[in-house]
């Protein structure tokens, strides 16, 4: 029995000790995946000790005939994947990654992360009425004032806010709902595997 196999056996018998070279095997590897990932170094810390809870809970899941290191980097992605849930429902993460979005809609970057974001920021501002992309395009993509968004349209400072507000609300409400932002996160994490 090789070394390795022998620290799975004993793993999931409950070893602590071979936990220990398992966590000391892994966790810098996971730990710079994560980092990757959440760009956040506490939460980064925090789903590490969670992915290394969970194989100690799940240590007699382990099918010794399959990769060790496979099996938990699916726990880590799974964690990462309900930390970005999470995150998806808190309003004000919502308003920060839309405003990403929207920072980013005219940048020049090749990868296919930037395209796909930008794909589903298209599809978000086709749901706007006119009135209410030209305000969005005028006021977040392009950076103009209330004042100057108004006189350009118009209409009043006060419109362009309302206006604004709703964009905000329904592209938020798309973005967030769509299967495309999840998938978004599966796809920048295989780049930065």
């Amino acid at each position: 029995m090789e070394n390795s196999e022998l620290n799975i056996t004993l793993l999931k018998q409950g070893d602590k000790t071979a936990f220990a070279h398992v966590y000391d095997l892994y966790s810098a590897m996971i730990f710079s995946k994560l980092m990757r990932m959440v760009k956040d170094r506490m939460v980064a810390e925090e789903i590490l000790q969670e992915v290394f809870l969970k194989v100690w809970e799940r240590r007699e899941k382990i099918d010794p005939s399959q990769s060790l290191k496979s099996w938990i980097y699916a726990i880590a992605i799974n964690l990462v994947y309900d930390y970005y849930r999470k995150l998806s429902r808190d309003h004000k993460m919502q308003q920060v990654l839309l405003d990403q979005f929207a920072d980013l809609y005219y940048a020049n970057n090749d990868d296919g992360i930037f395209e796909e974001r930008k794909k589903l920021l298209d599809e978000a501002l086709a749901q706007l009425p006119p009135q209410r992309f030209a305000v969005f395009k005028l006021c977040r993509l392009e950076g103009k004032s209330y004042q100057q968004a108004a006189e350009e349209l118009g209409i009043s400072p006060s419109t362009v806010s309302n206006q604004l507000v709703q964009a905000t609300k329904t592209l938020k409400e798309y973005i967030f709902n769509s299967k495309t932002l999840l998938i978004l996160i599966i796809s920048w994490f295989f780049q930065t595997k």
